[in-house]
């Protein structure tokens, strides 16, 4: 990860700051759980299309998303790449993508990952095998973020949103490490520590429910 792609990535915080505090109520929970320093992946359920936005706007620190290649259209491609994020084709085994997300983590900085891979439930019920890759090949710790509200109503003006205003809560986990602690990265190693995970996001999305009413 080169400095000027942390820098944007600061830079795409801050700007998620002003976005996401100007147009709806973000509550956040648990943002001192975060990891002060070293690698971390941010777990995102994905409900809404405000999600990544909404954890990039409120999180401690700056993060990269793994985000689909559809996205990157128009003047959306050169700002998301300046602001740090990483374009992923979801149809093939992106090499270039996965050594860009390692590289995030290696330099201990933060990745966030929507781990059903599509925009669904938002209740971490079908999990893909990437999480768990690149939780043990980088050495991160998980934590596991509820974005609840994005779904409850939708606005007026614009249907793809929130009503403007309106609060969307945002709950950051416990930091938990998905490997077994021996590095393993078999098959049987990464399909353990997809169930593990599978298992925290969960229980932690149960939890933030309770905590917030929704």
């Amino acid at each position: 990860m080169t400095q000027s792609s942390e820098r944007g990535a600061e830079i795409g915080r801050r700007i998620g700051v002003g976005l996401m505090y100007g147009l709806w109520k973000p509550r956040v929970l648990g943002a001192w759980k975060v990891p002060a320093t070293g690698p971390v992946i941010f777990a995102v359920n994905h409900a809404h299309n405000i999600d990544g936005p909404m954890v990039m706007g409120v999180a401690p620190r700056p993060t990269h998303f793994l985000i689909k290649k559809e996205a990157f259209v128009g003047p959306l491609d050169p700002f998301l790449t300046g602001i740090g994020q990483l374009k992923v084709d979801r149809d093939t085994t992106d090499r270039g993508a996965i050594t860009r997300a390692l590289d995030v983590l290696k330099a201990g900085g933060v990745l966030g990952i929507f781990p059903e891979g599509t925009r669904g439930e938002g209740d971490f019920a079908s999990l893909r095998a990437g999480l768990a890759y690149f939780a043990v090949r980088g050495g991160a710790q998980v934590v596991p973020v509820a974005v609840l509200g994005s779904t409850d109503r939708r606005s007026r003006l614009v249907k793809a949103v929130p009503p403007l205003r309106s609060r969307v809560d945002v709950v950051f986990g416990d930091p938990f490490e998905a490997g077994d602690g021996s590095g393993r990265r078999t098959r049987k190693a990464l399909d353990e520590a997809t169930e593990r995970i599978q298992k925290q996001l969960t229980a932690h999305l149960e939890n933030a429910r309770r905590l917030t009413g929704r």
